[in-house]
């Protein structure tokens, strides 16, 4: 790939991503929630209470962003922890009635964001995005080892 091609590919990952960011705390910030901790309220609405290291790795985030967003979450009675009964050093976390009621507005703005977002795209391109999307994650999550396999298969059939 030649350097204006990556570049532009590149720099619009980079502005949609802020971009995106900004909007979403823009209209968080009525709900009294900063960017992150909604993902905390959906997957806790999504699955029931959870393992603080399980929010963690299903948020794609770091244990400490979770016990902060956690504790912040507690304080203004959003969810609660409890200590877990398989490992008393763990705690699991659950939404209160607030909380629930809470993640159904966010549910809400997050369609409304997702419509605004994709405005005047296609039907198609908006049933691929989430594919294509994930594709562009995985390609470059720092998280998962590398497929030195795959490397190698794609090398020798680049030298063949």
């Amino acid at each position: 790939m030649d350097f204006d091609r990556a570049d532009a590919i590149n720099q619009a990952i980079r502005l949609l991503s802020l971009r995106h960011r900004a909007r979403a705390a823009a209209l968080l910030a009525p709900l009294g929630l900063h960017p992150g901790q909604e993902t905390l309220l959906l997957e806790l609405a999504r699955t029931g209470p959870r393992i603080q290291a399980q929010l963690s790795e299903a948020l794609g985030c770091e244990p400490p962003s979770v016990t902060l967003m956690t504790r912040k979450l507690e304080a203004s009675g959003h969810v609660r922890r409890r200590p877990a009964p398989s490992d008393k050093r763990a705690s699991i976390v659950e939404l209160t009635d607030s909380g629930a009621a809470l993640a159904e507005r966010v549910k809400e703005l997050w369609c409304a964001l997702a419509e605004e977002t994709v405005t005047g795209l296609p039907e198609q391109t908006v049933a691929d995005l989430p594919g294509v999307l994930g594709t562009l994650t995985a390609n470059v999550d720092t998280r998962r080892p590398r497929d030195d396999a795959r490397r190698a298969r794609q090398d020798r059939g680049s030298d063949g």
